[in-house]
């Protein structure tokens, strides 16, 4: 018999809408240059723009302030 356990990844989403790229694209910022402005990897901007990251709030506030926007324009929850 095989036990399976799954465990919640609270950072995970389905589908989560953001317009990051929108913003990024009206500054001329790549995503390697938003990524070093907020202290994160490449990799965390990609999944936030495809929105398969939940961000938490500090992320989500620090890149709407680097993107000069807020938090609801931002994200669409």
């Amino acid at each position: 018999m095989v036990l399976q356990i799954f465990l919640p990844q609270p950072h995970f989403v389905n589908n989560m809408k953001t317009k990051i790229k929108e913003y990024r694209a009206k500054l001329n910022l790549t995503q390697d240059q938003l990524a070093n402005l907020v202290g994160v990897r490449r990799e965390t901007i990609v999944f936030l723009e495809q929105g398969k990251y939940n961000p938490s709030l500090k992320l989500a506030h620090d890149v709407a302030i680097t993107l000069k926007t807020s938090i609801d324009k931002l994200f669409i929850f």
